[in-house]
């Protein structure tokens, strides 16, 4: 019987359970070769670093050794890390969602040797997972044949659950946005801010699709402002030292879940900075520039970006971030902390445990001076206080989100360094996670895994490395783009329904199905992400119509869930309302990158609009395109219709309906 073997892990979340005494083993061939030659089922448990649940169900059940003895007899136990092997998680949380009408972690199944999931659920405590472990065993062992059948029956329901969207919904157009925009709009809390009930997650993705709609209608920007501005000056925002927590327990955005994720931060910096971009909002600005340098700050590592701060300090959830109102004075005197109490919503009462409360900012302070000497002194003595554990991995996808946010917001709030992270990130992301040609899923302390890329890996890196191309006319992002999308469509692609992607690889380890979600959950769908790095390349490609076939199909198949769902497809609208209008592509003839035209291209551009730069024919779109009478010169096109050439920064914003 094999020992607990992930103390060799690449997985931090792993190695939080290498001293278990339960006997977890990653997820091998050889872990299922045991199960079949001990003819026992398999006890997978499914969690990752930063989960509140996941710490509890290991402190009640997995380091106690009554439970690791039962445990360890009759299973054998494998632990995967969520975020490492998405592909594993998407398969057994739509079983636990079929078996129990809901999902989340920690996910608890078990299965039969060849991975067929016969029993689901999350979270147990101590007494309740030991009876259920009895019961398990007992059922193996009586009631063999009711376990195979119900295994069959659930397989069979997974495989026709991953058959994909259905064919013959509408033709992607600005009607059909419309359309999603007012189904989602109908949805909002206008007096909260959000979009449906507690608990509240960021939509990103939505608001970046709602600025984008009002982009080209002029509508739903309010809705933008009441959601960016509620989730701003609640407690889901760090008020001292940026970032947003994972999701509010309240409709209020109030009480956050304490941990901090990348892929959450990148999405709303992309956010924020658009905003910020569009309308030159203050609190947009703010905003944009501390989530930027929370995620360089507390989530950098060597040069790249880890995953996550975790919900629990020493145990406790918030331990790090809550004060009361006497904490508040004990570190700023009487008049300070009287004033920073009332400043940040902090009450005897208390709006968290214990009389303790979460900072808010409803107002801006009226003086700016006090504040920061404020925050800096809060900021200082929280430093002091136990931190929170941060999960050290590296995930492909999210530093690709985080280069692209990173990216426009040194484009929206002329920050340079914030360009120099991402460039940086990308460098260091390509030298380390593409091997032999193939992405891999993450890395550890500078040592790559051996999970491999998924499709949203290549989708939203290969996002992240055009955007460099535009905002530094590098061309070698290019070149690094098109392989990467290149190896999409050859490995990921769907042989048999067109504009059909699969979330793993034709040659990645054979499983009890093939994932294929097109639904936008807390991240972009891969296939609504490989929808718009086509779309972008499309355009930016010297030998276009592949990329632009593709980038048309991806778009066509997933309209059911605009018509029928929008608010589980927030980044297949935003791709869809950059594709209904061309999409818009900028190209600037100039003889620099200092160039007043091309600054003032990035900063009126629409999202999802196409900006270049440079000499002409300095790339696809500059082609015969040239200086117009010795000037800078900007060609509009949308589609494959172009304006005449404009020369003045005024003339540009007029071409685009931007304000000056």
């Amino acid at each position: 019987m094999a020992k607990n073997t992930l103390g060799s892990a690449t997985s931090p979340y792993l190695r939080q359970h290498a001293d278990n005494p339960v006997h977890w083993q990653q997820w091998t061939p050889e872990a299922l070769a045991e199960a079949a030659a001990r003819d026992v089922p398999i006890l997978l448990s499914i969690g990752y670093a930063a989960c509140h649940w996941c710490h509890v169900m290991a402190h009640e059940s997995f380091e106690d050794h009554d439970v690791a003895a039962v445990a360890n007899a009759g299973f054998v136990c494998i632990k995967v890390d969520r975020e490492e092997r998405p592909d594993l998680d998407a398969i057994y949380m739509s079983a636990t969602v079929a078996m129990t009408g809901q999902g989340g972690w920690p996910m608890t199944c078990f299965l039969t040797p060849d991975g067929r999931p016969f029993f689901c659920g999350t979270y147990y405590p101590k007494d309740g997972f030991l009876q259920l472990l009895s019961a398990v065993t007992n059922t193996w062992e009586n009631r063999r044949d009711e376990v195979e059948q119900a295994s069959d029956q659930i397989a069979s329901e997974l495989r026709k659950m991953s058959s994909g969207l259905p064919s013959g919904g509408p033709v992607p157009s600005p009607e059909l946005c419309d359309h999603a925009v007012a189904a989602v709009l109908r949805d909002e809390d206008l007096e909260r801010g959000g979009f449906g009930r507690a608990p509240k997650f960021p939509p990103s993705a939505l608001l970046e699709a709602l600025l984008r709609h009002h982009e080209r209608t002029g509508s739903a920007l309010d809705a933008v402002e009441r959601t960016a501005a509620a989730m701003a000056r609640g407690g889901i925002y760090d008020q001292l030292a940026g970032g947003f927590a994972r999701y509010s327990v309240d409709a209020s955005w109030v009480v956050p879940h304490f941990e901090k994720m990348l892929y959450d931060n990148a999405l709303l910096l992309r956010v924020y900075a658009h905003w910020a971009r569009l309308t030159g909002n203050p609190l947009a600005r703010k905003i944009a520039d501390e989530t930027a340098r929370f995620i360089m700050r507390d989530l950098g590592d060597g040069g790249m970006f880890v995953s996550s701060l975790d919900a629990d300090t020493a145990g406790h959830e918030g331990l790090t971030y809550v004060w009361t109102p006497a904490e508040l004075v004990s570190v700023l005197g009487d008049d300070d902390g009287r004033w920073a109490a009332s400043l940040f919503e902090v009450t005897a009462a208390g709006t968290f445990e214990h009389g303790s409360s979460v900072l808010q900012l409803l107002a801006d302070p009226d003086d700016a001076v006090r504040f920061e000497r404020v925050r800096t002194k809060l900021m200082a003595a929280r430093a002091l206080r136990p931190q929170p554990g941060r999960d050290d991995k590296v995930v492909t996808a999210w530093n690709g989100f985080a280069i692209t946010a990173l990216a426009e917001a040194a484009v929206a709030l002329d920050v340079p360094e914030f360009l120099d992270a991402a460039t940086g990130c990308a460098r260091r992301l390509l030298d380390l996670h593409l091997v032999d040609g193939r992405l891999r899923r993450a890395s550890l302390g500078g040592v790559v895994g051996d999970s491999v890329g998924i499709l949203e890996d290549y989708a939203a890196l290969a996002t992240g490395l055009l955007t460099l191309h535009q905002v530094t006319a590098d061309d070698s992002w290019l070149g690094a783009a098109q392989s990467l999308l290149d190896t999409a469509l050859a490995h990921f692609t769907d042989p048999d329904r067109g504009g059909r992607w699969f979330d793993t690889a034709d040659d990645a380890e054979a499983l009890l199905v093939r994932p294929s979600d097109p639904v936008d959950g807390a991240t972009p769908s891969g296939a609504s992400l490989v929808a718009e790095a086509l779309l972008t390349f499309a355009h930016l490609a010297s030998e276009p119509e592949r990329y632009i076939n593709a980038a048309a199909a991806t778009l066509a198949a997933a309209t059911p869930i605009l018509a029928r769902s929008p608010r589980g497809g927030g980044h297949w609208l935003a791709v869809t309302e950059a594709a209904v209008r061309g999409p818009i592509q900028i190209a600037v003839a100039c003889a620099g990158s200092d160039s007043e035209l091309l600054s003032a291209a990035r900063r009126f551009a629409p999202g999802g609009a196409i900006v270049v730069g440079g000499p002409e024919g300095s790339s696809a779109l500059l082609d015969g395109r040239g200086l117009v009478d010795g000037r800078d010169a900007a060609y509009v096109c949308r589609g494959q219709m172009c304006d005449l050439p404009v020369t003045t920064v005024g003339d540009l914003a007029a071409a685009l309906g931007a304000a000056v």
